[in-house]
């Protein structure tokens, strides 16, 4: 692993898959439930390319002006500012577009001639046409029906892309997260894990999100800077899940139970 690179633990191909993906000049898709490490991914493949990477986060008011550019009032005139996918074509960077399924319709029109043979960039604005510089890349995640009003991607744009699916570790890989992440104690680590594995299997409480390892890291945080175990993973862990108060407590109590 290269220096200072971000923490990451394969848990399958998906490092080679990336790899001939970007030989290729492939788009990729990251597909799964939000905190399963899609973005850390993205950043880990950035640096061991040792390339410049850009990530946006998408939401329903990104436009496609957002991410190709606008004109913007410079004293006395009028100038063109490049968006950052257009400064990604240009420079050869890696562009992520985070959940790119909530961006509006335009955004998906604008990124389809950079997702085929041709590999360009058509600045409406400017009327001029853009190809992407040998370098570029595009990648974008989404979370296909894990939440209930989520939109989903067309199979049109899908099979535009090479694409991997991210799901929680193994119990045993997660645990090591945990650990190299915040240095926490094993013990301990593998109970969070425990409680993270029992609450993603409680179906019947109709969580729209479930534990992600986020959550989990974020409890070994504090609880290795000194904050209450309990305490720790009910502000962590359970609090971010719902506000739902018999299902709180129900949690908590469980929670309270494993650690």
């Amino acid at each position: 692993m290269l220096e200072n690179a971000p923490y990451y633990h394969a848990v399958g191909k998906e490092i080679d898959v990336f790899n001939h993906a970007y030989k290729n000049k492939i788009p990729f898709l990251l597909k799964g439930p939000t905190g399963t490490g899609k973005s850390r991914f993205v950043e880990f493949m950035a640096h061991q390319l040792d390339k410049k990477l850009i990530t946006i986060s998408c939401h329903e008011e990104t436009s496609s002006t957002d991410l190709i550019g606008r004109f913007i009032i410079k004293g006395a005139e009028t100038v063109w500012l490049d968006g950052p996918l257009t400064t990604a074509v240009r420079d050869g960077a890696i562009i992520y577009l985070d959940e790119v399924a909530e961006a509006r319709p335009d955004v998906i029109v604008a990124i389809h001639s950079l997702t085929d043979h041709r590999r360009e960039l058509f600045i409406d604005k400017l009327g001029e046409t853009v190809k992407a510089h040998d370098d570029f890349m595009l990648v974008a995640s989404f979370n296909p029906g894990y939440q209930r009003g989520f939109k989903e991607l067309k199979p049109s744009t899908r099979q535009r892309f090479i694409a991997v699916s991210f799901e929680y570790p193994e119990s045993q890989i997660e645990i090591e997260i945990l650990v190299k992440e915040t240095k926490i104690d094993h013990d301990t680590a593998k109970k969070l894990v425990a409680i993270g594995n029992k609450i993603r299997n409680l179906t019947e409480l109709g969580l729209t999100e479930t534990v992600s390892t986020r959550l989990l890291v974020n409890a070994a945080k504090i609880i290795h800077s000194g904050h209450p175990k309990r305490a720790s993973v009910h502000v962590a862990v359970v609090e971010p899940l719902t506000d739902d108060l018999q299902t709180l407590v129900a949690l908590k109590d469980l929670c309270d139970l494993m650690i």
